[in-house]
């Protein structure tokens, strides 16, 4: 059983690419929340009531359950495994993202947000996203092309659903360039830690004004790990794989900062 969720909302293209890819590899259910709800990372907005709304969802000639919500995609994942699903699905799918989600800031990722929240129900999680233009993240354009991407959102789904559980593996976060083909190399990495996307304020005359937070992409491709996922979307153009765990631990010998801290505490 997959459950399938995309943070751009119910009735986005990547939402419906990806049931496409996935509709044959087992029972496959939507859920999923009504609007575009990019930047929401793993939240659940209290002021959302929990309400799941049946639609009507056909694909390659089935009908399949689907529901919208009014809420986060991680609140859809939570509603969707614990209440709509029979049992605990096998795999959670979040995506097709209009967007790549790299390095730093993916914590702000509704995509990966809901594959986190299912991770953290104990079940294999995950999350695609495809390279876009920045004007394309928040609209539905008709000239997108999903193809690419559905191979490969099949392709990873399949094997994780044959693969055992692996220590500390609780996400794959898989971003495609905007250029691939299914012919198209992937390759395992690491996240980057660079920021991809920067904060850009908007030109306002009083901080009174309404001008919520732009974004730009920008990187410094001469300092970019080799083995980041930034550097093999945005230099090697190949496909990304990135696992993911729920352990946010630094990787600091925990007995080194001990000392140092304690030494420090014994300053004056």
């Amino acid at each position: 059983m997959i459950l399938l969720t995309n943070d751009d909302g119910f009735y986005s293209r990547g939402l419906r690419a990806a049931a496409e890819a996935l509709i044959d590899l087992g029972d496959l259910i939507i859920v999923a929340p009504k609007e575009q709800q990019t930047g929401m990372g793993r939240s659940l907005p209290f002021r959302y009531d929990g309400s799941l709304y049946k639609e009507e969802f056909e694909v390659k000639g089935r009908l399949i359950p689907a529901f919208f919500i009014l809420g986060s995609p991680a609140q859809a994942v939570l509603h969707g495994a614990l209440e709509v699903c029979p049992r605990l699905p096998d795999l959670v799918v979040s995506g097709i993202n209009c967007g790549e989600n790299l390095g730093t800031v993916i914590t702000l990722s509704g995509t990966v947000g809901a594959a986190l929240e299912g991770a953290n129900l104990g079940i294999p999680a995950l999350a695609v996203s495809l390279e876009m233009p920045r004007e394309y993240h928040l609209e539905l354009r008709q000239e997108i092309d999903f193809t690419a991407a559905s191979y490969f959102t099949r392709l990873f789904a399949r094997i994780m659903l044959k693969m055992p559980r692996l220590h500390d593996l609780d996400v794959l976060k898989v971003d495609i360039p905007r250029d691939a083909t299914p012919n198209t190399p992937w390759r395992v990495t690491r996240l980057s830690r660079q920021r991809y996307f920067h904060p850009k304020p908007r030109p306002r005359c009083s901080l009174e004004d309404k001008a919520p937070m732009d974004y730009e992409v920008r990187f410094d491709p001469a300092n970019l790990e080799p083995d980041s996922d930034i550097y093999a979307v945005a230099i090697e153009r190949v496909v990304s794989v990135t696992p993911l765990s729920l352990d946010l631990t630094s990787r600091i010998s925990l007995y080194e900062l001990q000392s140092i801290m304690a030494k420090l505490r014994e300053e004056k």
